[in-house]
């Protein structure tokens, strides 16, 4: 692996920001992008975190799409982009040769044929990073987009090892599409997981790309709960997803499953093909509690608001994050924090802090949550599949 700079693994501090990487697969030169975040210094073993972009898009295109970056920077992990070997429509952009795939050519001009084994390509990627980087192997994990999930459920299915926790927005899969008896459904023979893997996977109702109530492509046709459903059984999970909604958004948790995986979804009434965005709205009323006691009502609003079973305000990347992170399921719900009395307050009031505002709207803990910037324009990301 190259990337204009020798690595050696621990040891060694690196140049923060985003970097352009070459890998080698199968005697073939691939393309990468990675983020070292400011507080790495090749001393401390870091988690890494693998973002698959969408057809017709690219590794900084899926960085500026997701903000894995942004994610990495502020809980100091290394964030890394692969790009597909498939060519998409516009020069620059790209799609990954999903086995067992054929999708139209209005979709990718070479309708999904004449690509390289990309199942060879991640699992070379995954030893190359654990070799070159400071990274702790036992925390890597991956987010896919579309077809980069497609891409990542494939991978899963083969058997591939090296992720802990995986990632899915509108594109969880759980083998190639198979109709019985009139029916689609996961071929079974297709998916054979090395081990038992802890998913969180988000899709939207009004997804037209890829159905939620499956159909559309020939590499869809089955719905997103069947995925779901297959892999509880490949996980071998018990009891029921104690499924809970608020607004339009509803969330649903297989919290015990083999080896300690859990599966996680969030669904989206609205929701399209589009990657999740945070509401400005409640952004906005985090930078106004900043601005002091005038903000007090405001933001106690929200907090009492946001009491429900958990928070709709939902971005992915941060979300994914803190359900890594976590050894139990009573952290992935983000329930409303209590909240906390403030000096000299007349009885029966009180103040929530920054800080558990935060966290209740982003649903991640104290330790680990920080604003959200809005989501930056994607570049090489549109049409992207």
């Amino acid at each position: 692996m190259a990337a204009g700079a020798a690595f050696a693994g621990c040891g060694q501090p690196m140049e923060a920001g985003r970097h352009a990487l070459t890998i080698e697969a199968d005697g073939i030169t691939r393309q990468a992008v990675y983020y070292v975040p400011s507080s790495y210094t090749g001393n401390d073993k870091v988690p890494v975190v693998f973002d698959f972009h969408g057809s017709n898009s690219n590794p900084t295109g899926q960085l500026n799409r997701s903000s894995w970056d942004k994610v990495a920077e502020k809980n100091g992990f290394i964030a890394i982009a692969l790009q597909g070997s498939l060519p998409g429509k516009t020069p620059g952009t790209f799609a990954w040769n999903v086995p067992h795939v054929e999708v139209s050519k209005a979709i990718i001009p070479t309708g999904g044929k004449g690509g390289l084994d990309e199942i060879s390509f991640i699992r070379e990627a995954v030893d190359e990073v654990k070799e070159d980087f400071c990274v702790d192997p036992n925390r890597i994990f991956a987010s896919g987009y579309s077809g980069g999930g497609r891409m990542l459920s494939a991978y899963l299915c083969s058997g591939g090892e090296g992720f802990t926790g995986a990632g899915f927005v509108n594109s969880l899969r759980a083998g190639r599409p198979v109709e019985t008896d009139g029916k689609w459904g996961p071929d079974k023979e297709n998916c054979s997981p090395a081990k038992p893997i802890s998913i969180m996977a988000f899709a939207g109702i009004k997804d037209r790309q890829n159905p939620y109530a499956g159909g559309g492509a020939a590499y869809w046709q089955y719905s997103f709960k069947t995925a779901i459903q297959r892999w509880t059984d490949l996980d071998g999970c018990k009891g029921n997803d104690n499924s809970k909604t608020v607004d339009d958004v509803t969330f649903s948790m297989y919290g015990t499953c083999k080896n300690g995986a859990r599966i996680a979804s969030y669904v989206f009434a609205n929701g399209t093909h589009d990657w999740p965005k945070p509401v400005a709205a409640k952004q906005a009323v985090i930078a106004a509690a900043k601005d002091g006691a005038a903000s007090v009502t405001k933001v106690a609003a929200v907090a009492s608001s946001a009491k429900a079973a958990f928070d709709t305000n939902v971005d992915p990347a941060f979300r994914m994050w803190d359900f890594f992170g976590k050894a139990d399921s009573t952290d992935v719900v983000a329930t409303a924090a209590p909240a906390k009395s403030k000096a000299g307050a007349k009885s029966g009031t009180s103040v929530a802090s920054d800080c558990a505002i935060q966290a209740e709207i982003e649903g991640t803990s104290c330790s680990s949550s920080q604003p959200i910037n809005m989501r930056r324009s994607g570049q090489g990301v549109q049409d992207a599949l």
